[in-house]
C-alpha cells in the first residue's frame, strides 16, 4: 500500500495536468464566446443564453474532434502546440455562433408558421 502523502502529491499532479489542458479548451472557447457577442450582440438573454452554449460546445467539441481528425495530439507535449491547439480551439466557436444567430433570425422570421409549414420549406429549399 503507497503512503497516503505520495498517493494525494500524485492525485494533485494528475488533476494539475487535467486542469491545464481542459483550460486551455475552456480559454479558447471563452475568447471565441467574447469575440462573437463583441460583433453582434443577441436581442435578448435567452438567445444570448443559447448561443453562448452553443459556441462554448462547438468550441471544445468541434476543436477537440479537429484535434483528433488531423492527429495532432502531440502538440499536447509542446507549449507552442498547445497554442496552436488553442487557436483551433477558438476557431471552431465561431461558425457554432453563426450557425445558431442564423437559426434564431429564420425563425423569427417565421414566428407565426407552424411545425410543419417549416420542415416542408427547410425540404423544399434542399431540392
Amino acid at each position: 500500500m503507497s503512503e497516503p502523502i505520495s498517493g494525494a502529491a500524485a492525485g494533485a499532479a494528475g488533476w494539475k495536468i487535467i486542469g491545464g489542458l481542459a483550460g486551455m479548451g475552456a480559454i479558447g472557447a471563452g475568447l471565441a464566446a467574447f469575440v462573437v457577442m463583441s460583433m453582434t450582440r443577441p436581442k435578448d438573454e435567452n438567445e444570448w443564453r443559447v448561443a453562448l452554449a452553443c459556441t462554448l460546445v462547438g468550441s471544445i467539441g468541434g476543436g477537440a474532434a479537429l484535434v483528433r481528425y488531423l492527429g495532432i495530439q502531440e502538440w499536447a507535449h509542446d507549449p507552442i502546440g498547445m497554442v496552436g491547439m488553442l487557436a483551433l480551439v477558438f476557431s471552431c466557436g465561431l461558425p457554432a455562433w453563426g450557425l445558431v444567430r442564423a437559426f434564431f433570425k429564420y425563425m423569427e422570421k417565421r414566428k407565426d408558421a407552424d411545425l410543419a409549414e417549416i420542415v416542408a420549406e427547410v425540404r423544399n429549399a434542399g431540392k
